[in-house]
């Protein structure tokens, strides 16, 4: 039987699941501090995971225990992502805390 082709989308979740070839650029401790960086990566396309994100949400006094909310970009992302970061914070009224 031939093997199925996994999807572009499955792949990436497992890559996301497993952090392969993500690196952390940015910590936060709460959401609102990164929700404009969300859509600007997301109109990007570019690959990203805010780890400890829900943890953070169910519990957000604990943000520094967990330490804080990890913005994890891709390998191949991560030039682009912080040029993102770098023009949002110089050229702009909202400032990436």
């Amino acid at each position: 039987m031939a093997q199925r082709p996994q999807s572009k989308r499955f792949k990436l979740l497992f890559n996301i699941y497993v952090l392969k070839d993500y690196e952390t650029i940015a910590i936060f401790t709460f959401p609102s501090e990164y929700a404009v960086l969300r859509l600007l990566f997301d109109n990007e396309n570019i690959n990203y995971v805010f780890q400890n994100e829900t943890m953070v949400s169910v519990l957000p006094f604990h943000s520094n225990a967990f330490g804080g909310i990890r913005l994890k970009v891709h390998k191949n992302d991560i030039e682009t992502a912080r040029k993102i970061i770098e023009r949002l914070d110089n050229t702009s009224d909202l400032r990436i805390v």
